[in-house]
């Protein structure tokens, strides 16, 4: 599925597209505007991430790490990553979720929501994208 939206077969609400890998808000959001960042490459997990790609994926993720609180105007974000255990796709990807004081979220139980609307989430990716532009 994630080789899909990498290659541009799958639809999905884009955030960023670049050499270092491809940010889409995840369909079943922890909260509205998470995102998830893959590399190009079909990997499964982080051990299988080139050294000499490391900065440039994270790079990317740090990026977002910044631009999801910009664009979304909540407190900070929560980064995160499983590796086969708990891995609902076996593509490597990073999880960055926006945070609000008192959200409600408690270590690591993920309760999932959904987009009223393909403009929903469309709006959430542009002001999200919009701010990764700006920085």
């Amino acid at each position: 599925m994630f080789c899909g939206i990498v290659a541009g077969s799958v639809p999905a609400f884009r955030v960023a597209d670049t050499t270092d890998g491809v940010a889409f808000l995840d369909t079943r959001p922890v909260f509205k505007g998470h995102v998830l960042v893959v590399p190009r490459a079909h990997l499964e997990t982080l051990t299988d991430l080139p050294t000499g790609e490391l900065a440039g994926y994270f790079g990317l993720v740090r990026r977002l790490a910044a631009a999801v609180p910009a664009g979304l105007g909540c407190g900070g974000t929560f980064v995160a990553m499983n590796n086969r255990v708990s891995q609902s796709v076996p593509h490597l990807h990073t999880h960055v979720v926006p945070r609000t004081r008192g959200d409600g979220l408690r270590g690591f139980f993920w309760p999932r929501t959904r987009y009223a609307t393909d403009d929903e989430a469309r709006s959430y990716a542009d002001r999200i994208a919009g701010a990764l532009a700006a920085a």
